[in-house]
This record gives structure tokens, sequence and C-alpha cells, in this order.
């Protein structure tokens, strides 16, 4: 099945109301997703598509624009053998967006390095804590807003 065919299959069994545009370039296609919407919408990609192996889930700061952190999963199914990219927005301040722990539990160091690098809360996570700095390391370096050299760290002269 072609591409094209594929992704409409894939949105007649979503709810309308939940995917607010579809990005395809090169094979690939990105859904953008409400934010509310998302654990609704991964769980019917994992249990009717076969879309069951987390392959990533990142996130992108588009500062200064409003929502301003982009939450993005990368999906595969083996059967299919195709990846499909789900992105949605952390809301807020602090930003957060539901975990997917439930659905995916490799989600678990995934979202624990989201909101290690970007501050981003992951409602509903067992265990959210930083997971590559250190218990008190003050702000998320991934954020565009953090310094480029660092605070308060020693620097070779």
């Amino acid at each position: 099945m072609d591409i094209k065919k594929y992704t409409e299959k894939i949105l007649s069994a979503l709810p309308k109301e939940a995917v607010k545009s579809v990005q395809e370039f090169r094979g690939q296609v990105s859904l953008i997703v409400e934010s509310e919407r998302i654990i609704d919408v991964l769980k019917l990609l994992r249990d009717r598509f076969g879309f069951r192996y987390l392959i990533d889930l990142t996130a992108v700061d588009h500062l200064p624009n409003e929502p301003r952190f982009e939450v993005v999963y990368h999906l595969w199914c083996h059967a299919e053998k195709r990846l499909i990219r789900v992105k949605t927005f952390a809301k807020g301040e602090p930003p957060t967006i539901s975990s997917v722990v439930g659905l995916w539990s490799t989600a678990n160091w995934h979202e624990r390095e989201c909101y290690d690098m970007f501050g981003i809360i992951f409602d509903g996570h067992p265990d959210l804590r930083r997971i590559l700095l250190w218990e008190g390391f003050d702000g998320h370096p991934l954020r565009k807003d953090y310094p480029v050299e660092g605070r308060d760290e020693k620097r070779n002269n």
C-alpha cells in the first residue's frame, strides 16, 4: 500500500478533532496532534495499526514561539515496516504533557531525558527525575535560552 493510502487509512480511524495537520516528506508521515488527545492517538496507533515500538521521544524548543516546546514521538510498525512521527506541544509553565510510560515502558528513560534537558514535565511519569545531569543542576541545557558557556562551570584559561 502506498504512503498516501496508508496515511488516509490511519487518518480515517483517528478522531478528526485530534489531528491538527499531516506533513509528508520523502515518504515519512508526521501527524500533528492536539496535546489533550496525545494518549488516545498513540494508543490507537499502537493497538490498531501495530506501531508497537517507540523508537524515540524527544523535544524541540521553538523559542520565542508559544507554545514553546514540541514533543516528538517516533513509532515503528514491524509488520508494515513503517515509521510514523507524531508531534504535539507541551503547554503551560512549566511545560507539561501526559506521560506515555503506560503505553511503552521504554518511554521512561526518554521522558526523563526530555525532563532533564528541556524541563518538560511528563504528567503521570512513575519516577520523573534527572537522568544525565546531577540532582541540583541549575537549568535545562537544551533550552535555547540556556547560556552557551554554561552556568558556573569551570573554564580552562
